[in-house]
């Protein structure tokens, strides 16, 4: 082969390799920027338990609040506890849209999940609850759901003395340890620990390029960029400020039922009527239907509905699989819960109540 030939192989090889090294490059830095950006959105979910105001978290007040947890005695049928709608199996909701309750009541909304539900603004849809005490405080007193009362409480927990030396451990410094409101302290505690870090997106944001792989890249870009991201953004993904369903499209009737009109049932404020807290979105893969309305049972089809009532925008196909493949991202490890064994109960607990 001529020297001037080998030559120009050897230049094109150069130019080759040189082009790679830019393109390489180019890709290594578009991939810093995501994640800079992502940064700016989100936080990940911490590997500790985070503090609740005005309630230490304690050893015995989350092994208390684990076996309130799952004590169906609690409700009047003494059938349904808060495992019921918030199944720790299931992703922290129940199997269907809207929760069964009290003599097979159907609920009106969707069950909200309890995992990581600690980091949001306020509990329920519509805020309601301001923490996690408050919103404990609700179902069981709620007559479409547990349909018992404060004196219903405190009269099965007081008949029994496991539980009656359980709330002096979890309360010491208490006179009278066994309260509603220190019901409702241990399962906030317990709740506060109901969290799922090391998701592959929180391994992204502490620095791990490989954690997502390019088609979670792909759609994690396309939630910033089409602003999905403006609603569903910080430590939850969601959860963390109030908005209109149907900003720019009204929804069909099915996700939006007109007499439900959310958070104007709280402030009675006409701007507020069909506001809904953002769903956070935090192991959304795992627990199916969305909305509060829960009439969509495929995350491509929420994504798509969101993407036109929300944003004004219609997605391709490959444009809300790579968004579904970045919102499978967002499953974290999810915490081992032994179930309790409960206290038994004794000739003075009350009995159940299944006709009122």
């Amino acid at each position: 082969m001529r020297k001037s030939a080998v030559r120009e192989l050897y230049m094109v090889g150069t130019l080759y390799v040189l082009a790679a090294g830019v393109l390489a490059s180019s890709a290594a830095g578009a991939d810093n920027d995501l994640m800079s950006a992502a940064r700016r959105i989100f936080r990940p979910i911490p590997s500790i338990v985070p503090a609740v105001k005005d309630n230490p978290i304690t050893h015995e007040k989350v092994t208390l609040g684990k076996t309130l947890f799952f004590d169906p005695r609690l409700s009047a049928s003494e059938v349904i506890s808060c495992n019921t709608c918030h199944n720790l199996g299931t992703g922290g909701v129940d199997a269907g849209p809207t929760s069964v309750g009290h003599r097979w009541q159907l609920g009106s909304r969707r069950a909200p999940t309890v995992y990581n539900a600690v980091f949001n603004v306020a509990q329920f849809w519509d805020g309601r609850a301001a923490d996690l005490k408050a919103q404990a405080e609700g179902p069981v007193q709620a007559s479409v759901e547990m349909n018992a009362t404060p004196v219903h409480v405190v009269d099965t927990l007081n008949s029994m003395a496991e539980y009656i030396v359980m709330f002096s451990k979890a309360f010491p410094s208490d006179a009278t340890p066994v309260t509603f409101e220190n019901f409702a302290k241990a399962i906030e505690a317990f709740e506060a620990t109901l969290i799922t870090p090391a998701a592959p997106f929180d391994q992204y944001l502490e620095g791990d390029a490989y954690a997502l792989s390019d088609r979670q890249k792909a759609g994690l870009k396309l939630f910033i960029e089409k602003g999905c991201s403006s609603c569903h953004n910080g430590i939850n993904v969601g959860g963390q400020d109030y908005f209109a369903f149907g900003a720019v499209e009204r929804p069909a009737a099915s996700l939006l039922p007109r007499n439900d009109k959310g958070r104007f049932a709280v402030t009675k404020m006409p701007s507020d009527e069909y506001v809904f807290r953002s769903a956070p979105l935090r192991n959304v893969a795992l627990r199916p239907p969305y909305f509060h309305s829960g009439q969509v049972w495929s995350l491509k089809e929420a994504v798509g509905v969101m993407s036109e009532t929300q944003l004004g925008a219609k997605l391709s196909d490959t444009e809300k699989d790579d968004i579904v493949a970045f919102l499978n991202s967002l499953t974290g490890q999810l915490p081992k819960i032994d179930y309790p064994i409960l206290p038994t109960r004794t000739d003075t607990t009350p009995k159940p109540s299944v006709h009122k």
